[in-house]
Formats: structure tokens, C-alpha cells, sequence
């Protein structure tokens, strides 16, 4: 029987060989007082990359989130403006709110994304002691639930002016910003230009198996470091797993181009089904997203089949491709997508 094909998330992915290899042969030292050399020449490469002064290598990239959120927002009525299907917003537990007193205000845009009019809309005037203060933004790039979009350089510089207009700091969600990268030839350190904080995540298209770096300026980071001590996440001999990330960077990055391509050949295939609602155009990077009669429904059949994928709605199916997914891989899912409706 041929192995399952999952298509759940890009997290999904599993270390391969020349990872192990690299993470069984790390340097490591106690990563708490700055002394393993792989998690420091990690996040030495990270701040370089995205154009930063320093970096803090982080468990998770929720944890990236919650702390850059925790750097910028004071507790008290201070408030984030973000797209009503981010991250934070809907996978963090309630930790900016928890973690952080923030007021979490949802904006409204097509497919993950905002424009500059509409945050500059949501920001209240001047003087409004009704509403919570204004003080940061975040964007998230690419969107995850919405699709794998990028956001084009131009709106997200929009957006920017628009923050910076009314005092407020920046964040970028970056947790597929390489897919972005790969996709469109603009380099990372261009996107991160303009904000205050951003990161990277290695366990998803990147293959780490645990692992994200968050950078900003040196006083940031500094502060970064405490909250990641208040929040349990100093690491030890986290060279081990930092060798992992670093493997990727040096060796995953430019194969993201394969998992956008195995991308846009499942939605063709899928598109081309009776029962499904997709415009493969809209495919963008490593997520898919398309509309069915019933999504728990699909997902139970399609299971049945050996093919893993999942929902993001009533209606609403997410695929993602990635390093462990081929194109037979691809081409199973959709024979399986292909019987699950022929058989409803």
C-alpha cells in the first residue's frame, strides 16, 4: 500500500537525511548565555537576511508573535490592526490579550490582506478616548488560511506609511515570507523594510522540524530575551536543533519553487473536478484552497483514500504542498478528490 500523501499543512514535513546529518553533527554550547556557536551564527544569518541589528532563536513561531506583540503593546487599552484570519487572531490561544492586554482589531480585505484606506479607516482620530489606543500593525505574509497570497511590495509599503503617519509600530508575520521571496524575487530584507520586528519560521516549507527566528533592532532583541525567559523558552543546547534551520536556509530555499509549481498542478486537477469551487489562478505559493459540498464530509472520505488535507470552513478546504509531497503525491490527491465526489 503506497504511504499516505499529506497535504494537512506544509507542517507536516520531516527532516531528510542531510538535515539529520547536520543536526547529529552540530557544535552546541548553552544557548542561554549566548555560548552555543550554531544558534548564534543562526540568528546572525537571520538578522542579516532580513535586515536587522540581532536576532533570537525561538521555539515556535507563535512564540515569535507573542513576544514581538508583547514588545510593542503596553497593557492597558492598546490595540493591534490586523486581518480578520491571521495567526494571532485565531491560533494563539488569545495570547496577545492574555500575554499582553491587547485589543485585537480585525480588518477586512480580499484574501489575508488589507489596504492602506482601510487601516487608516479602523485607526481612530486623534484625541478619542472612547476606542483603544493605536499602536501597532501586523501583516502576514504570505496569508494562511486565505490562500498563500503575497502581498504585492507596493501595499504593504502602503500600509506602512499609513502606520508610521499616525505613530504606530510595525510587525510582519513571516512565517511563509521565503515562499514569498522564492515567488516573486523580491528579497526578504526589502519586505522587512519599514518594520520594527519580523521573522521567519523553519517548519513548514523550510523542512526544521522545530524552530523560528524573530529579529529587530538590538534593543529589541535584548528585551526579546526576557520575555523569552518569562515565558519558558531558553533552550539549552539548542545548537541541535538550530542546525536544522540553518541546513534549510542554506539548502531549502530555493525548492520552494517546487512545492508553488506542485501547487498550481493540484489546482488545475482539482479546478477540473465536478464539485469543486477553484480559480487556480488565485494559487500563488504552497497553499490551496477550494470550496466543496461539505468539507468535513471530504475530508473523512478523502482520509478513507490515504490523502490528508484540511478545513479552514463549513465549505472550505486548505492543501499544502511541501518537500514531502511529490507529484505523484499530487496526482493521488486528486484521483482520491476525484472518486470522494464521484461517490457522494
Amino acid at each position: 500500500m503506497p504511504p499516505p500523501v499529506n497535504l494537512f499543512s506544509d507542517t507536516q514535513t520531516t527532516p531528510t537525511p542531510g538535515m539529520r546529518a547536520a543536526i547529529a553533527a552540530a557544535e552546541v554550547g548553552d544557548e542561554q548565555r549566548g555560548a552555543d556557536p550554531t544558534v548564534n551564527a543562526l540568528c546572525e544569518r537571520v538578522a542579516a537576511l532580513l535586515g536587522f541589528e540581532a536576532a533570537v532563536f525561538l521555539p515556535s513561531g507563535t512564540m515569535c508573535n507573542e513576544i514581538a506583540i508583547r514588545l510593542h503593546i503596553r497593557p492597558g487599552g492598546e490595540a493591534i490592526y490586523l486581518h480578520r484570519t491571521a495567526h494571532p487572531l485565531h491560533f494563539e490561544a488569545g495570547g496577545p490579550a492574555a500575554l499582553s492586554g491587547a485589543v485585537l482589531m480585525a480588518l477586512d480585505g480580499p484574501r489575508g490582506t488589507f489596504d492602506a484606506a482601510t487601516l487608516e479607516a479602523a485607526i481612530p482620530a486623534p484625541g478619542n478616548r472612547y476606542a483603544p489606543r493605536a499602536r501597532l500593525i501586523s501583516v502576514e505574509q504570505t496569508t494562511n488560511v486565505a490562500g498563500g497570497r503575497i502581498w504585492s511590495l507596493e501595499s504593504v509599503r502602503q500600509v506602512l506609511e499609513v502606520a508610521r503617519a499616525h505613530g504606530l509600530r510595525a510587525h510582519l508575520d513571516g512565517a511563509r515570507l521565503l515562499n514569498a521571496v522564492v515567488a516573486s524575487g523580491v528579497p526578504a530584507h526589502q519586505w522587512a523594510a519599514g518594520f520594527d520586528t519580523a521573522w521567519i519560521d523553519f517548519t513548514k516549507g523550510l523542512g526544521a522540524p522545530v524552530g523560528a527566528v524573530l529579529a529587530g533592532s538590538r534593543e529589541l532583541i535584548d528585551e526579546a530575551w526576557r520575555y523569552k525567559q518569562m515565558l519558558g523558552g531558553a533552550m539549552r543546547q539548542a545548537g541541535i536543533i538550530a542546525a536544522g534551520a540553518l541546513y534549510a536556509l542554506e539548502h531549502h530555499v530555493d525548492r520552494l519553487a517546487e512545492d508553488h509549481a506542485l501547487a498550481r498542478e493540484l489546482a488545475e486537477g482539482l479546478a477540473a473536478l465536478e464539485g469543486i469551487a477553484l480559480d487556480p489562478s488565485s494559487v500563488e505559493t504552497n497553499i490551496v484552497v477550494f470550496e466543496v459540498f461539505d468539507s468535513a464530509a471530504f475530508l473523512e472520505a478523502l482520509s478513507e483514500r490515504g490523502v490528508a488535507m484540511s478545513s479552514v470552513g463549513p465549505r472550505t478546504v486548505r492543501a499544502v504542498t511541501h518537500l514531502d509531497v511529490d507529484a505523484e503525491g499530487v496526482a493521488r490527491a486528486r484521483e482520491a478528490a476525484r472518486d470522494v465526489l464521484a461517490a457522494s
